[in-house]
């Protein structure tokens, strides 16, 4: 089992930024990715990014890219999602999510098997 703990949701206004954290604990082995999403209220869940453990590398669709950073603190197990010039669009529940298998799409919420229970991000115009 991996329990992951999301922090740093809330409320914002329009233009200003946000970094989410997530902390995994529990199995010794390392997700091969730690993925965010995030779904709005009547939308579907959608992928903003992921970090890569053995590449170290980040992960995103094009719609993600530029204004959403994602990283990752190999001592401390946590994944960063940094998020700037928010628009009110942005507003959802943020979910960080762990995959452990290989070969699998960074993008594709069925790869992750583990799941925070999310952190509220709320953007006013």
């Amino acid at each position: 089992q991996v329990q992951l703990v999301e922090s740093g949701g809330g409320l914002v206004q329009a233009g200003g930024s946000l970094r989410l954290s997530c902390v995994a604990s529990g199995r010794t082995s390392r997700p091969n990715y730690m993925g965010w999403f995030r779904q709005a209220p009547g939308k579907e869940r959608e992928f903003v990014g992921a970090f890569g453990w053995i590449t170290s590398s980040p992960y995103y669709t094009d719609s993600m890219k530029g204004r959403f950073t994602v990283s990752g603190d190999n001592a401390k197990n946590t994944v960063y999602l940094q998020m700037i010039r928010l628009h009110p669009e942005d507003t959802a529940v943020y979910y960080c999510a762990a995959a452990m298998a290989y070969a699998v799409r960074s993008d594709d919420a069925r790869s992750y098997e583990y799941w925070g229970q999310g952190t509220q991000v709320t953007v006013s115009s």
